[in-house]
């Protein structure tokens, strides 16, 4: 399983999330606590807001410990909104172009779970991707074909409706043709402008996720482990749930894709 952090809220240096903590993201790539391996080593990517509505991306297949390029990014870069994201692959190849954050337009996504059985299911998820969009499917992961078809049901509308239907749709196909686990989510995503945050399964082990205030940052984090050891103040976030995060503050609301209309189109 893979291991990302988010954050939004007053501007911070990356490095206060992605390299500088204890338990940072560039310490949860090989010693991660929290998933079934403690390496996550196939890969790596940021992703981060400034004054362009379009976000920056960086993305390598080093893993994130051994990337001076990275440190020295983290340490000089500012942003009110990035994601960050360390990779441990589930079949698909060890490439720039399978590394998350995924970028299309002002929207960048991150995920951290599996469809089950995709190898078996990928033909035909790649024909949900609509011709508009599939010049955009530069990789091979299920993670990137997820966005894509969230994007295709709305992400710009409403991503909560857009998000559920397209989980629904994927999960209805590997229950048919996959294998199981059939959905397993915990995966960030956003406007530039907003961050968006999900956690579910179809069964009883959502990848793990957790979000905190920080008054001396002045924001949210939302991570996959906690940053430091010993506090004790993150939230885990419950299976089926969504996340707004917003300069407004949190929003909290039920995931729970239509899987029985879903299952009718499959």
């Amino acid at each position: 399983m893979c291991r990302w952090a988010a954050y939004i809220g007053d501007p911070i240096f990356l490095s206060e999330v992605v390299t500088d903590p204890n338990h940072s993201l560039v310490h949860q790539s090989h010693c991660a606590t929290q998933c079934s391996t403690a390496i996550n080593a196939d890969g790596f990517g940021l992703s981060w807001y400034d004054q362009r509505p379009e976000p920056g991306l960086y993305r390598d297949v080093s893993p994130a410990w051994s990337d001076p390029n990275l440190r020295s990014l983290a340490y000089q870069v500012q942003s009110h909104l990035f994601m960050a994201h360390v990779r441990a692959s589930t079949g698909s190849a060890t490439s720039r172009n399978n590394c998350h954050p995924f970028a299309v337009g002002r929207w960048s996504f991150m995920h951290n779970g599996q469809i089950g059985g995709f190898d078996r299911i990928r033909k035909r998820v790649d024909m949900m991707i609509p011709d508009r969009l599939y010049d955009q499917r530069r990789g091979a992961t299920d993670s990137e074909a997820l966005f894509l078809i969230a994007m295709a049901e709305g992400l710009d509308t409403c991503p909560h409706s857009a998000m559920s239907v397209a989980v629904a749709r994927l999960q209805a196909i590997s229950e048919e043709q996959g294998a199981l686990p059939h959905m397993r989510l915990a995966a960030a995503l956003s406007d530039g402008e907003r961050l968006f945050a999900v956690r579910y399964a179809s069964d009883c082990n959502a990848p793990s996720l957790y979000y905190r205030w920080s008054d001396s940052r002045n924001g949210w984090a939302v991570v996959s482990e906690p940053l430091e050891n010993g506090e004790s103040d993150w939230k885990e976030v419950p299976q089926g749930c969504w996340l707004e995060f917003s300069k407004d503050g949190c929003q909290e609301r039920v995931f729970a894709p239509d899987l029985h209309r879903a299952r009718k189109v499959a």
